[in-house]
């Protein structure tokens, strides 16, 4: 029984289309949706699923997180409920654990294949798209994968000795786009130009960041916002008012076009007095 973890990026993506190239069966591939993905992993999931279908592999099985009554609960729910930002924020990586990697083990803990694998004793093999650069994640996780009972981890990439330039070759030649970075729209790891993208780009979703910053703001003491140290609303208005002065400033050129570079006396440096 193989399982694919797919986190909706390059390296997972070309991971599985090396699988295709390198003939090793696919049965399963789960994508954990914390319900607040980025819109073009949503397009993303879409394309790259008729590409699955085309080559006769099976489609994207999505899987999130459910409370006790079995009703679903998105992260940015759970956010907005508690009045706190996601635990990355706070140095945390508990939204990663219980919306990512315990939602597919949940749903293969009640998979009828998964569980025929574990009665007869064998182990479920797990393929987790760590590239030919992440020699320390591999090594980390060693130690873990070795007792563990219940999956027999593959990291095929490294195995093949595919970079992150060759996996978006690998995808390229596949003849699908990028899938571009998968992370919530509001993830606290998110870099200050991708922040701005969301809000050139998803205006109505970085206003709902901002309103998580904003519902959070009583409980916050050692943090400021989603940056951690400094507030995504700061950040934005920061960012515009600089932007806005800068347009605002006139050259000395735009304001005494007869004398091009310099004075009026004709002195380049613009302090001769003569």
């Amino acid at each position: 029984m193989n399982v694919v973890s797919f986190g909706g990026g390059t390296n997972s993506t070309a991971m599985i289309i090396g699988m295709y190239l390198h003939k090793i069966p696919v049965d399963l591939i789960l994508f954990a949706d914390t319900g607040g993905e980025q819109p073009h992993t949503y397009e993303f999931i879409r394309v790259f699923n008729a590409w699955l279908e085309k080559h006769g592999l099976p489609k994207i099985t999505p899987v999130f997180y459910t409370d006790k009554d079995g009703n679903r609960l998105t992260l940015e729910e759970e956010c907005f409920r508690s009045h706190t930002l996601p635990s990355i924020a706070y140095g945390f990586k508990k939204c990663s654990l219980k919306h990512k990697i315990g939602t597919q083990e949940k749903f293969c803990n009640h998979y009828p294949p998964c569980v025929e694998v574990w009665k007869s004793g064998c182990r479920v093999n797990k393929y987790i798209g760590y590239d030919a650069g992440e020699t320390r994640r591999i090594q980390h996780a060693a130690a873990i994968d070795e007792v563990d009972k219940k999956y027999e981890k593959h990291y095929p990439l490294y195995e093949w000795g595919w970079d992150r330039a060759e996996c978006v070759r690998v995808i390229e030649r596949a003849g699908l786009p990028k899938p571009g970075k998968s992370s919530c729209y509001f993830c606290p790891s998110m870099k200050k130009k991708e922040i701005q993208a969301l809000w050139e780009n998803n205006p109505e979703l970085f206003q709902r960041a901002v309103d998580m910053e904003h519902n959070a703001a009583d409980s916050l003491t050692s943090i400021k916002g989603l940056g951690r140290k400094w507030s995504w609303e700061s950040y934005h208005d920061e960012f515009i008012e600089a932007q806005e002065l800068e347009k605002a400033q006139l050259t000395f050129d735009d304001l005494f076009p007869e004398a091009p570079g310099g004075c009026l006396c004709g002195a380049p440096c613009g302090c001769y007095d003569g």
